[in-house]
Parts: structure tokens; C-alpha cells; sequence
């Protein structure tokens, strides 16, 4: 689930997801404008893959742990 494999799309493993968040990190972001952001853009089709709420969460801790993303004041920034 992680890594998209040959039944997995891209847009539907968590890597995918995380790229998608990544580019929606431009600066500080709270938990719920980055999910609603998500939402926004999945009723819109500008993703194409649907993710829970767990997805979402397993997501950002893979992206913390990797040092892609950290916690600030309350919010998720991407990290240089």
C-alpha cells in the first residue's frame, strides 16, 4: 500500500497520496484546511484516487518519518 505495485495505481498507494500533499504544502497547513483541500479536490476529480481519513493520517506519518514533512505551531510545512 505504500509503494504502488502491478494492482496498485500510483494516485493509490500512500507515496502517490503523499506526493498530492506535498505539492499542497506551499507553507503552513492544519490537519483539517489540508484534508477539506483533499476533499475539495477529489469531488472536483483533481485526484483520482479516494483515501480514508486513516489513509490521510498513515500518509503524513510516513512523510514526517522520512523528513519530508514536520510539525510547526499547530500546523504541517514541508520541510527544506
Amino acid at each position: 500500500m505504500i509503494m504502488p505495485t502491478k494492482h496498485t495505481h500510483f494516485s493509490e498507494s500512500l507515496l502517490g497520496f503523499g506526493g498530492y500533499l506535498l505539492k499542497k504544502l506551499d507553507s503552513k497547513r492544519t490537519i483539517d484546511s489540508l484534508w477539506n483541500e483533499y476533499q475539495k479536490d477529489l469531488s472536483n476529480k483533481h485526484f483520482t484516487a479516494k483515501h480514508n481519513f486513516d489513509n490521510f493520517l498513515l500518509t503524513l506519518v510516513f512523510l514526517h518519518s522520512v523528513g519530508a514533512i514536520e510539525e510547526r505551531g499547530g500546523g504541517v510545512v514541508k520541510c527544506n
